[in-house]
């Protein structure tokens, strides 16, 4: 009888270990079950990709001539970028004293006086200006000219005429060197 009451307790033993190692597992595969599907639902709260790259925009500035202008986009906007000529800067500047139904100085536009970085689109109601393009029309102060309602821009993307109530918006932006302009 000795013996099986030996045998009996180390069924007991095995049982209980056996049982023991069936709920380590069976808690270790819940929990493990339980954060791969949390998982997506926190990686989702992470910005999309697409977002990320719409945050700041890049240029080389060195292919950029003196009077060229381009077109760059920065989180789903026209930025105009335009590489001043001396004149266009020096006309700039005069017109800092000028009637403005927003006034600005230009000094307060640029952070470099040959370069100009304002957003493209028209404080009326959103259209883009022309003036981009090499003949395109200008307006009457020789920068940017919205044909929607008449605005007309001067060469700092002040508002000099039309229903517009204020300036061309100067998005952030910097010149982490003299060839780059990073906007954003």
């Amino acid at each position: 009888m000795m013996k099986s009451e030996g045998h009996i307790e180390s069924l007991r033993i095995d049982e209980r270990s056996r049982r023991d190692f069936l709920i380590v597992s069976t808690s270790t595969l819940a929990a493990t079950g339980v954060a791969l599907s949390v998982w997506p639902l926190i990686d989702s709260l992470n910005p999309a990709s697409d977002t990320l790259a719409l945050a700041s925009t890049d240029l080389n500035l060195r292919p950029i001539e003196r009077g060229q202008r381009v077109t760059v986009v920065w989180q789903g906007k026209p930025v105009f970028v335009d590489r001043r000529t001396p004149e266009a800067v020096t006309k700039a500047k005069a017109d800092d004293s000028a009637a403005l139904p927003d006034p600005e100085k230009d000094a307060d536009r640029v952070q470099r006086e040959e370069w100009l970085i304002v957003v493209g689109i028209c404080t009326h109601l959103g259209c883009i200006p022309l003036g981009q393009r090499e003949g395109s029309r200008r307006g009457d102060f020789g920068g940017w000219f919205c044909p929607c309602h008449g605005s007309h821009y001067d060469t700092s993307g002040r508002i000099r005429k039309g229903p517009a109530p204020r300036n061309l918006v100067v998005p952030p932006y910097a010149f982490p060197n003299p060839e780059k302009l990073v906007i954003g």
